[in-house]
């Protein structure tokens, strides 16, 4: 529709200062002579656009004009850069129409978070082919206020100081340098560095987040799905991890899921069953997790894994 086009032609030239007619006739997918005709209906209409010749010309607004999208909070508007980072808009012929609110989205974010807001969508993963745990993870929520503190340090490019929580630790304060927001089947992950290494949170388990005055140490430009990916090869491959093919019931999946690393291969049993081939952290893990699942689960490779459990079963029978 028109109307819809003369509003993003006022906010291309606010948010790019001056283009010429080709470029605009580009970025709205028209022809020159249309946004010529378009310029004379603002310009009829009140909205301060000029011309200016010359090799370096082009269309722009005078100088303060601004359009307002009301009722639409900063936050709102980091929620809707949010959900326009999805992959669907494009898949479902979306694109012009999310190209368009985009930029209303932008225009309708403070000065200080404009400049940084046209690289906003590239600081979001969401639901990347690669999980980083190869597992199906249950839902899990982070706190709000938190998450608002997280997006806000990442959007501006500025450094955070989190108090997080790692597995079987107690909260500790840490200032990282984030890098972007990554989720996965509904767990949102931070990645970020710190001291210059890499460093990937889980957002539920961050309890406070401030974000600090100071910008962070980061490239201008980032490729989250390719670090996703390295990240997730680095640490499916580190530490004494060991590969364990098991048979579950299918009422314990979540359960040896739930505890595992990693699952690599799985597939259905004629009985039932689900046979599955897992990675725990060492040995110890592997050991201790399946004899969690008792007779719910059976180990079945490697054999010193089965020789442990048999063992310890044969201790407690003897106990008792």
């Amino acid at each position: 529709m028109r109307a819809d086009r003369l509003v993003s032609l006022v906010l291309l030239l606010r948010r790019y200062g001056r283009l010429s007619a080709a470029a605009l006739a580009r970025e709205l997918e028209v022809s020159t002579r249309t946004v010529l005709r378009d310029i004379e209906a603002l310009s009829a209409a009140g909205v301060p656009v000029y011309a200016e010749r010359g090799r370096h010309g082009g269309f722009a607004l005078l100088p303060g004009f601004r359009t307002e999208l009301t009722g639409l909070s900063h936050d709102e508007a980091l929620a809707l850069l949010v959900a326009g980072s999805r992959r669907g808009a494009q898949a479902f012929g979306l694109g012009s129409a999310l190209a368009s609110a985009m930029l209303k989205v932008v225009d309708a974010l403070p000065e200080s978070y404009r400049d940084t807001a046209a690289g906003a969508a590239e600081r979001l993963l969401i639901d990347p082919e690669t999980d980083l745990l190869s597992r199906r993870l249950t839902d899990e929520e982070a706190p709000g206020e938190v998450v608002a503190g997280v997006l806000r340090a990442v959007f501006a490019g500025r450094r955070l100081r989190i108090r997080y929580a790692a597995a079987g630790q107690p909260p500790e304060w840490r200032t990282v340098d984030p890098i972007g927001l990554v989720t996965v089947r509904e767990k949102g992950y931070l990645l970020a560095t710190r001291s210059g290494a890499d460093r990937t949170y889980r957002l539920s388990r961050i309890s406070a987040a401030e974000e600090l005055g100071e910008p962070a140490q980061r490239a201008d430009r980032v490729d989250l799905d390719r670090a996703w990916q390295e990240r997730g090869t680095r640490f499916r491959a580190g530490g004494d991890q060991v590969t364990v093919e098991v048979r579950v019931d299918p009422v314990r999946r979540e359960d040896l899921v739930g505890t595992a690393l990693a699952v690599v291969a799985e597939e259905a049993e004629p009985g039932g069953w689900l046979r599955l081939e897992v990675t725990f952290q060492d040995h110890r893990h592997a050991e201790w997790a399946l004899w969690q699942l008792s007779t719910n689960a059976e180990a079945l490779t490697p054999q010193w894994l089965r020789d442990r459990l048999r063992d310890r079963a044969a201790a407690m029978a003897a106990r008792y």
